[in-house]
């Protein structure tokens, strides 16, 4: 997204129309912007400094959160069926989806970390020794559909 201007011609923004003067100019949209004029057009954060990324609908240029908030699906959490906004972080298993604090073993509420194991039975999120006891003493075949 960010350019250096060549020497000699300079470029008209998009954003405001003017001259664009400084040394680096912004390249979005195949139009070429101040680094103060390309906005979202919700937060009015400088896109520029938030990433390399963009989102334009229904002619706004957007954040990306912003845009999961106006135009992202929401969904409900598996274990606690609450609403999970649509730029919130999520665990998913399946098609199941969590939100972070809710991703636990559902008998002994211990949370995972990135890279711990786990196992899904019967739509229910478990940790090793849970399962593994689950299945030695046959509680999850009771529970078999």
């Amino acid at each position: 997204m960010l350019s250096v201007q060549p020497k000699g011609k300079q470029k008209g923004c998009a954003g405001c129309n003017r001259k664009i003067k400084d040394r680096y100019l912004l390249k979005a949209l195949d139009k070429y912007w101040h680094e103060d004029c390309l906005k979202c057009a919700c937060c009015d954060c400088r896109l520029g400094e938030v990433g390399s990324t963009l989102y334009t609908k229904a002619n706004l240029i957007l954040c990306r959160r912003d845009y999961l908030r106006l135009f992202g699906t929401t969904g409900n959490c598996a274990a606690c069926s609450k609403l999970i906004p649509a730029f919130e972080m999520v665990m998913r298993a399946r098609d199941n989806v969590y939100h972070l604090d809710c991703f636990a073993c559902q008998l002994c509420n211990q949370r995972f970390c990135v890279g711990d194991k786990f196992f899904l039975k019967n739509n229910m999120i478990l940790c090793q020794m849970d399962y593994e006891e689950g299945q030695l003493n046959g509680t999850f075949e009771s529970q078999v559909q």
